[in-house]
């Protein structure tokens, strides 16, 4: 009897544990107001599966965190620019390897290719190859040969300044979103002869700036309930296109460097290491007997030492290496220490430790809004297919910046700092100003000490050496844990005309 009853109150919960149980039934209405997704009756109100964001070609995903951000060598310049402090990055990915002369070319291949009107835009983005001349050196074969011949096609490309490898990010993001469109069957162009504006532009893409006529049939995609021609361009919301291409941030590469996954335990981070690896020295102490004692990055070792000597050569590398050389890191990072330095995002200031912020920290933002002409229409493509901006300007008619307010010349803060005490005048107690850039990472060139993670140093944005290159970021959108399957190969379909309308 006493299990009869026991058996009744059991069925009893359950049942009203199904009655009040949401219904996961119908995922195609909305929760709001029951009316249903994808379709025409309902209004055309679009609700598309989405399965995350695709890792973009090159890319490595970084599980983002917080860690230690700052020097772990001694100051030996007294500088005091980058003392240590705990910061958080959000999730993001990184090219696998610096940027290399093969990658390069195709860049500014198809900027000739293009811009047919504009040589000039293919001149501007060359290499400087006269990086590798020194007065008191014979480097002419790395002017002449480096950045042309195959031998080297590898390699990283170097002579290249900050803008110039803005300009590369933001050219990849255009040349990766248009393969996606055209993986996806949806072509913004009515042949493939594109030249000089009519170039894809992922902005001007989405800002409806090419003319609809000229496009083929969108196979797939759904049927926009407003017209008859059933078609429409793609938007962010439809989650196919990817973020932008650029620069990592100091914080995103200090952190992907450090690569302090491989020393985590509990939520703790048991060691913090000096350079990219865990051994306190510069050469393999474990993995594989037949790599111990082998030099873990490419760096100058000692005054005349760019090698080693003939036969026992210690890197293996006089100049660069090929990109792909040496150990990755935890991350799965190539030569994030040695080969080349890395340009970085960031504006330069030695006291950016002391006032960024501790979450996805930055020191370089200028704000901008899309130019729009007196009717409120946005203004149409350059010459060159980009959408015209304008920077965002404050009540005091003062550029926007996430960095503090008394960097701009004439302008003070008074509550940025106590009284004004760590006030520094822009261009007159500093010779540092908005142009300078970080560059991060020791070259092939430098001693071991650059290749901690936590030291910096700046140039222009306007110059280039034969030490500094650089490598591609992304920000990651949604989760920041990604899909636990790897689909480094096998890119996810974007999910769009899936749900077409009813």
């Amino acid at each position: 009897m006493k299990r009869k009853k026991s058996l009744f109150a059991l069925s009893t919960v359950l049942a009203a544990t199904l009655i009040f149980m949401p219904s996961c039934a119908n995922k195609n209405k909305s929760k709001t107001t029951g009316f249903g997704y994808n379709s025409r009756k309902w209004g055309g109100f679009e609700n598309h599966k989405y399965k995350g964001q695709e890792t973009g070609p090159g890319l490595v995903l970084i599980p983002g965190g917080a860690f230690v951000m700052g020097s772990t060598e001694q100051d030996v310049l007294y500088d005091y620019n980058n003392v240590e402090r705990k910061v958080t990055v959000n999730s993001f990915y990184m090219d696998e390897t610096e940027v290399s002369n093969l990658q390069y070319g195709e860049y500014v291949y198809w900027l000739q290719k293009v811009f047919v009107t504009y040589p000039e835009v293919y001149k501007q983005a060359l290499p400087d190859t006269l990086c590798w001349r020194s007065r008191l050196a014979y480097n002419e074969p790395y002017v002449e040969y480096y950045f042309r011949h195959p031998a080297y096609k590898d390699y990283p490309v170097v002579g290249v300044n900050w803008l110039q490898a803005t300009a590369f990010a933001d050219w990849r993001t255009d040349r990766v979103n248009e393969m996606i469109l055209d993986r996806e069957k949806i072509h913004p162009y009515k042949d493939n002869k594109v030249i000089d504006q009519d170039n894809f532009n992922t902005k001007s893409y989405l800002a409806n700036q090419y003319d609809p006529t000229t496009r083929k049939k969108m196979k797939g995609m759904p049927r926009d309930y407003r017209t008859k021609k059933g078609k429409r361009d793609v938007a962010v919301k439809d989650g196919i296109l990817l973020p932008e291409y650029r620069l990592p941030t100091e914080a995103e590469w200090e952190y992907a460097a450090q690569a302090s996954i491989g020393n985590s335990q509990f939520e703790n981070i048991d060691e913090k290491r000096i350079y990219a690896w865990n051994d306190l020295t510069v050469r393999m102490t474990h993995g594989k007997e037949k790599d111990r004692g082998k030099i873990m990055a490419n760096f100058k070792r000692d005054k005349g030492d760019q090698g080693g000597i003939a036969s026992q050569l210690n890197d293996a590398g006089f100049i660069t290496t090929p990109v792909y050389s040496y150990w990755p890191n935890d991350f799965g990072l190539y030569n994030m220490a040695g080969n080349v330095s890395e340009w970085v995002k960031d504006v330069y200031r030695p006291l950016s430790f002391e006032d960024l912020d501790d979450f996805n920290s930055y020191r370089g933002n200028v704000y901008t809004q899309v130019k729009l002409d007196e009717f409120g229409e946005v203004y149409e493509k350059d010459s060159l297919g980009r959408l015209q901006f304008e920077a965002v300007k404050d009540a005091d008619n003062v550029n926007r910046r996430n960095y503090k307010t008394s960097d701009n010349i004439g302008y003070k803060d008074q509550t940025t700092y106590n009284n004004d005490e760590q006030q520094y005048e822009y261009g007159v107690t500093t010779l540092i100003n908005d142009k300078a850039r970080v560059f991060k990472g020791g070259s092939w060139n430098d001693r071991a000490y650059w290749m901690s993670p936590g030291t910096r140093r700046w140039l222009d944005e306007n110059l280039s050496t034969s030490t500094i290159g650089f490598r591609c970021a992304m920000i990651r959108v949604g989760s920041p844990i990604g899909n636990s399957k790897k689909r480094k190969k096998s890119l996810p379909s974007s999910g769009i005309g899936r749900g077409k309308m009813k």
